[in-house]
């Protein structure tokens, strides 16, 4: 398919890698997954280094739309990734992706806002898994992110809300750093701001390369000391 946009924009080397396929990251959609280079955050217990430091991706965007151009028909979804996928522009992007006929999933860590909220006004995306990171007390130290961008998180996460888009919220436990009293911290929060989606809770995934250098949790996370507001929100656990 022949691409109509800001080719310049779109050649720009600003991708990874891409994962051809998989069933699990977009549910009951087959997905293929672009992986962005950068990220606006250094969290302690990310494993994905190589894509946060990548100095030289090896693929544009024009690259990925010519992948996609063999698989329509084969698969129905694009889940954007990374790093931070926002760190990019994405507009073009997605216009090119959504000419193709497919659903696009956004994984983000919200705080640039402005870019995601353009994206959804331009219906360009279908939805959003959210990383709500840590409360607001211990947001920088986790993310090593100014204070200030939590502010930006809370603003998409309220527009989420407002829109009534179909999104999920999740966060990464490492019990040394969040703890059980955290996780219901933020229950409380989502709560009180009138969230009723699912909030997923993933368990720390061990390397030796994780960016904070962390070791493995001293203690296990205890998912029966964490107490469910309401029956509007669902927790659910992934990898535990």
């Amino acid at each position: 398919m022949s691409i109509n946009s800001d080719s310049s924009f779109l050649n720009k080397q600003v991708v990874y890698d891409i994962t051809p396929f998989t069933h699990l990251d977009y549910k009951d959609h087959l997905s293929s997954i672009v992986w962005i280079a950068g990220c606006n955050m250094r969290c302690d217990y990310c494993y994905n280094k190589d894509i946060v430091f990548c100095k030289e991706p090896s693929m544009s965007f024009v690259d990925v739309l010519s992948f996609l151009d063999t698989r329509i028909g084969l698969l129905d979804s694009v889940v954007i990734s990374g790093g931070e996928a926002t760190n990019q522009n994405l507009l073009e992007f997605c216009k090119e992706v959504k000419k193709r006929d497919f659903k696009i999933k956004l994984d983000t860590n919200g705080i640039n806002f402005k870019q995601i909220k353009e994206l959804i006004d331009l219906k360009l995306i279908d939805y959003i898994a959210l990383d709500y990171k840590a409360p607001k007390y211990k947001f920088a130290n986790i993310t090593h992110c100014s204070i200030l961008k939590f502010d930006n998180f809370i603003l998409t996460l309220e527009y989420l809300i407002k829109q009534n888009f179909d999104f999920e919220v999740r966060t990464t436990i490492h019990k040394d750093i969040l703890d059980e009293d955290d996780i219901n911290y933020i229950l409380d929060d989502l709560s009180s701001r009138g969230y009723c989606g699912d909030y997923f809770l993933q368990n720390y995934f061990h390397t030796e390369t994780n960016i904070g250098m962390l070791k493995k949790p001293k203690a296990n996370f205890d998912y029966e000391l964490i107490k469910e507001k309401n029956s509007i929100i669902t927790v659910k656990y992934r990898n535990f």
